[in-house]
């Protein structure tokens, strides 16, 4: 064989293995591009008709792979983020519902005695009574105000190093002539000396105000109630105790929700659509901590408030 055919075969062998190696490129090419379509229309279809459906791709190319298992973790996250709006939406109908009747009754109350004065004359007790009426409801509309501040961010706490068990005492000592008017037996145990926490002053007044008046309506049956603190390496926490009816087990992981609503629930007697446990709540997460419960009814209901300690 010369060596004129012998480099016009080499040639021709070079010449076919280019063109495999572009037709394969060209191929492979095309593949993805058609893999890459029925990503595109997949998507497409899940955007137009609102479906939970996932992006399904069958081929052995490593980078779609992956491609779409990244779509898919976010359409997973699509599917709980408008899980929850919905849930928030008719969770936040229900709760303006509840309030608009709480502000309702009051206030019918109210005109219904400035009618009784209009035509037979004030005595004490109707104004007494339109009184208290009234201040309810403006304590209803203030805390419902304070939630939306505090969840719009516009409520911004001053954090400094507060004496938690003066708070404590003061807060405790605020209710003192109802807890002797309803003969409760008070046990306190806070350290004589000074224990600091990083917090808010008026914010850990709110709290507690919020806790011991809780206390207070649901601990009628076992007429105690008891205010403790406590402290590790890190954290104080604060006990707020009551022997009253307490609260299922059931609805533990839900009294702190503004929008729990639960007819036989502490929460929704106590404070009005649960209103007060969340501001409580809110304002100890704003403050670094946080609020717990734990309760076995009719034996001991326990709320407990944790704050970061003072760095010394």
């Amino acid at each position: 064989m010369s060596r004129d055919t012998v480099l016009f075969f080499l040639c021709l062998c070079v010449l076919v293995l280019l063109c495999v190696v572009l037709y394969q490129r060209f191929a492979f090419r095309r593949g993805v591009q058609a893999d890459l379509r029925a990503i595109h229309n997949k998507l497409k279809e899940i955007s137009d008709t609102d479906s939970e459906e996932k992006v399904k791709v069958f081929t052995e190319n490593r980078e779609l792979m992956e491609l779409a298992a990244q779509i898919n973790r976010l359409l997973e996250d699509h599917l709980r983020i408008k899980a929850d709006y919905r849930r928030f939406e008719m969770a936040s109908r229900r709760m303006l519902s509840n309030i608009s009747h709480d502000m309702k009754t009051p206030m019918t109350v109210i005109l219904g005695y400035l009618e009784i004065m209009q035509m037979n004359g004030a005595t004490e007790e109707t104004l007494e009574k339109t009184r208290q009426k009234a201040e309810k409801l403006v304590e209803l509309i203030d805390q419902f105000f304070t939630l939306a501040k505090i969840e719009a961010g516009d409520k911004q706490l001053e954090i400094s190093r507060i004496d938690a068990c003066e708070i404590c005492r003061e807060s405790i000592l605020d209710f003192y002539e109802i807890l002797s008017g309803a003969d409760f037996r008070v046990e306190i145990g806070l350290p004589e000396s000074p224990v600091y926490v990083q917090g808010d002053r008026e914010a850990l007044q709110r709290i507690l105000s919020n806790l011991i008046s809780n206390g207070i309506r649901y601990g009628a049956h076992g007429k105690y109630l008891g205010i403790f603190l406590g402290t590790d390496k890190r954290d104080v926490c604060i006990e707020v105790a009551d022997k009253g009816q307490g609260i299922p087990e059931s609805f533990e992981k839900s009294v702190f929700d503004r929008l729990f609503t639960m007819e036989d629930s502490r929460s929704r007697s106590v404070q009005g659509n649960g209103l007060g446990l969340t501001i409580a709540r809110n304002l100890a997460r704003q403050m670094g901590g946080d609020i717990s419960l734990a309760s076995i009814p009719y034996e001991r209901t326990v709320f407990t408030v944790r704050l970061k300690k003072f760095p010394c």
